[in-house]
């Protein structure tokens, strides 16, 4: 029975999701509730004391750092730990979290393993004590766990760290694939891996990746960095939506890799948007 309570907040349903499902399945002394931004939050934790926040930075009507602000002039609130889970992690934004009195920060995109490391950490005794009541033992997201396997599933190879290779460039020619010239980064948990991009629109890319690399599970978090021209670069979040191997053998040695973007900033857009006028006209 859960003797907890946290706070996911987050405009996105599918990090919220991660999110609780992450604490549901390691931390069951701990029961969740959700909101879509920082102003709903603000409406539920005037009604009742939660004992975690795990909160977003960028939201519509209140953002995270809003909601930080006004959760510590809360006399119930000022020393209930909250977790900021952004890509904002440049350091003037951490140094203004931290200074607001952020407990810890979580970049995105976020392992599951990272996710619960960061909980124990804020949680302290507090959780251990509450595990312990009901027979269980605190400890981080293990590497066998089935979030994490998911990538193992799908390309039937275990899941380990990914270290950066320039080899997907050597697809062109291999199982009728022809990728583009063009290079894109994507990021995931606490590993990146080096992808050539198939296709892309507003709302996704299709990336290329060699089959002996460590995929991300799919609906897993993740970041695409693709330079849009002119000394520009993308950081287009979104999730994993789909992996598959590109030819229908066993031993495939290229895997597709779609991720749905989830930004809606304006200006990443914009840069976008002639991106894919240049990519699809080959300049």
């Amino acid at each position: 029975m859960a003797s907890l309570t946290a706070l996911v907040v987050d405009d996105a349903s599918f990090v919220r999701d991660l999110v609780k499902r992450t604490i549901r399945q390691h931390f069951p002394v701990i029961e969740t509730a959700e909101a879509q931004n920082g102003r709903r939050a603000q409406s539920l934790m005037s009604r009742q004391v939660f004992d975690l926040i795990l909160c977003d930075w960028e939201m519509p009507e209140m953002s995270g750092l809003e909601l930080l602000q006004w959760m510590r002039q809360q006399p119930e609130y000022e020393k209930v730990p909250f977790i900021m889970i952004t890509s904002r992690g440049d350091k003037d934004h951490v140094v203004e979290a931290i200074r607001e009195g952020v407990s810890e920060y979580l970049g995105k995109p976020f392992s599951a393993e990272g996710l619960s490391r960061k909980v124990l950490k804020v949680m302290g005794s507090t959780l251990k004590q509450a595990m312990a009541s009901s027979g269980r033992s605190a400890e981080p997201v293990s590497k066998s766990d089935p979030f994490m396997e998911s990538a193992s599933l799908l390309t039937g190879k275990a899941a380990k760290p990914a270290e950066p290779s320039a080899r997907a460039s050597s697809a062109s020619g291999k199982a009728g694939v022809t990728p583009s010239k063009t290079s894109a980064m994507l990021r995931f948990g606490e590993s990146k891996m080096n992808t050539r991009v198939r296709d892309v629109t507003l709302t996704e890319a299709r990336l290329l990746a060699r089959s002996d690399q460590a995929f991300p599970p799919v609906l897993a978090p993740a970041v695409v960095d693709i330079e849009t021209g002119e000394g520009k670069m993308a950081r287009l979040n979104g999730y994993v939506h789909q992996l598959h191997a590109v030819d229908k053998r066993p031993d495939s040695e290229f895997v597709s890799v779609t991720v749905r973007f989830v930004d809606e900033d304006a200006d990443k857009l914009e840069d976008l948007s002639r991106f894919i006028a240049r990519f699809r006209t080959g300049q």
